[in-house]
């Protein structure tokens, strides 16, 4: 679920990145799958610590 919810929010985030910097749609393409999946790992990294803690 964490890593759902990471996914998307690092879509979201990448598009308004690039659509603040001037891009294109494939820009914004580019720019919202990189950082969907940057922040899904981060997000699998973070549950993984969780799970090992609780």
């Amino acid at each position: 679920m964490i890593v759902i919810f990471g996914a998307l929010a690092g879509t979201a985030w990448g598009g308004y990145l690039a659509k603040k910097r001037g891009g294109n749609r494939l820009d914004i393409a580019q720019y919202a799958a990189s950082s969907a999946i940057a922040f899904g790992l981060l997000a699998l990294f973070a549950s993984i610590v969780l799970a090992r803690v609780l």
